[in-house]
């Protein structure tokens, strides 16, 4: 899925990546492709996680992995970083999820448990302020349940926001409020990948 992602993202794109699988992105994008990485912490120009041993204190991202800088690197105010989420300055945002409706609406915080830790982070921001949004998710819970909805039962991140969801089963492009499927998984037909859907597919 992070490797699809990276093929998806253009030359000269800055780019914010989310916590978890969204982070292994960085590892697939094609050699002679610059891609720069913005960590709402405070950092643009963020480079591979620090090798073992390696580790500066002082220089994490948003998910407290030890990081490092690219040449050229900025250092910035949290607040100077969200203005630059806020103003549309990030090209592409890819995070992950909990639902997706086949309006684009995004669930990826909270399941509405009152025992869980809130966890919104930057995720509203990014989603109101970048200019593309890709989700990365399995297609459906560890009981079976689909995670791409026709409305969304958790609460919300952000209301027709997603572009394009990237899960185990396919590719699917979120377009005037409904979903297409871009790209079949090896050995996933449309039928199947229908019957693990809750919201309504097309075809391209």
């Amino acid at each position: 899925m992070a490797q699809k992602v990276a093929m998806d993202i253009h030359d000269g794109a800055y780019v914010n990546l989310g916590i978890g699988i969204p982070e292994m992105v960085a590892g697939f994008i094609p050699e002679g492709r610059e891609v720069i990485y913005h960590t709402e912490n405070g950092l643009l120009g963020m480079g591979k996680v620090a090798e073992v041993g390696c580790e500066d204190p002082e220089l994490v991202n948003a998910g407290k992995k030890y990081i490092t800088a690219i040449p050229g690197a900025a250092y910035f105010h949290h607040a100077d970083s969200f203005a630059m989420i806020r103003g549309g300055h990030i090209d592409v945002c890819v995070l992950g999820a909990y639902q997706v409706s086949e309006e684009g609406d995004l669930a990826n915080w909270s399941t509405g448990n009152a025992n869980d830790i809130p966890a919104v982070g930057g995720a509203m921001d990014l989603v109101a302020g970048v200019k593309t949004i890709y989700v990365i998710t399995k297609h459906t819970t560890k009981t079976g349940e689909s995670k791409i909805v026709k409305q969304c039962t958790y609460p919300l991140t952000g209301k027709n926001v997603v572009s394009r969801i990237y899960s185990n089963y396919a590719i699917i492009d979120v377009k005037e409020k409904q979903l297409f499927v871009r790209e079949l998984a090896p050995g996933v037909s449309f039928d199947f990948l229908q019957k693990h859907t809750e919201a309504t597919l097309h075809q391209k």
